[in-house]
């Protein structure tokens, strides 16, 4: 018995509908719990002083600090390689066998836990290169792990731009360079930027790697080889070791907010990009 495409469609609807919803229900209902457990003890003086007794008092500004250094170190590492790795295989090779196995290792890559990248950071960055549980070493080791995504979103925005457009302006007498400078690139940033985020929110909500590399001590950091706790360190060793629950459910929301702000400000920068080319 054949069903009716219009049934089939309804169904198609229904279902895909009640996913979405599904899933979005599931994300307010996660920030809705944590934010009315956290928002309570969120204060400026939360926000504005160190933490005393070991998290039980005080506020949270040294892992807030932390937690801003070391995404920005680890962007300021894996960006200029990842997109750098996008343009040459894109841009500058063809097809190969050599290709294809760069693109099958950092689909591999993106998909080891962090744990491994945390294990590698520890014995090659802490131990190996004696730098010891600092911020660089943390830096690092983040951008490691972040870059296959960097790398596979970039290189998918840029094959994105038509190639007529390439034309265009080979035909105009520029080099692949400034092709690639002024034309490409410039139309791919929205995907670039979709990477980037998507990084910076893995790095921002990171734990193991962190913790393995950059250590977790609760003092201002003053240089790169510092150890450093980030908010998502502090929230884990606050409810592991049952030192303050509802000092951790306040580094929770700040952390929450933090990626929503993080988030927000970073596609209403690309959306205002894109209208503005448009124009």
């Amino acid at each position: 018995m054949r069903i009716s495409p219009k049934i089939t469609q309804a169904l198609a609807v229904l279902l895909l509908g009640s996913a979405t919803f599904f899933t979005v229900m599931v994300l307010v209902f996660v920030i809705v719990f944590v934010l009315g457990k956290g928002l309570p003890g969120v204060t400026w003086e939360f926000l504005s002083t160190n933490p005393r007794d070991m998290g039980r008092a005080g506020g949270i500004l040294p892992t807030l600090v932390g937690t801003i250094l070391l995404p920005l170190l680890a962007i300021a590492i894996a960006l200029p390689l990842g997109v750098g790795t996008s343009v040459y295989l894109t841009e500058y090779t063809r097809e190969t066998r050599m290709t294809r196995a760069l693109r099958f290792g950092t689909d591999c890559l993106a998909g080891i836990p962090s744990i491994i990248f945390g294990l590698f950071g520890f014995i090659f960055f802490v131990v190996g290169l004696n730098m010891g549980w600092c911020l660089l070493s943390g830096g690092l080791t983040l951008a490691i792990m972040i870059l296959p995504t960097i790398i596979r979103t970039s290189e998918e925005a840029i094959r994105a731009v038509p190639n007529s457009w390439r034309e265009v302006s080979f035909s105009l007498g520029a080099t692949r360079w400034e092709t690639v400078l002024k034309v490409v690139l410039p139309n791919a940033l929205p995907g670039i930027v979709t990477g980037v985020m998507l990084g910076i929110g893995r790095s921002i909500g990171e734990t193991a790697a962190v913790i393995f590399t950059a250590g977790s001590a609760l003092r201002m950091p003053i240089s790169a080889f510092d150890s450093v706790r980030t908010m998502s360190v502090h929230f884990y060793i606050l409810a592991r070791e049952g030192i303050s629950t509802e000092k951790a459910y306040a580094t929770a929301a700040v952390l929450i907010i933090s990626v929503l702000m993080v988030n927000l400000i970073a596609y209403g920068m690309m959306h205002r990009f894109i209208a503005r080319r448009a124009r």
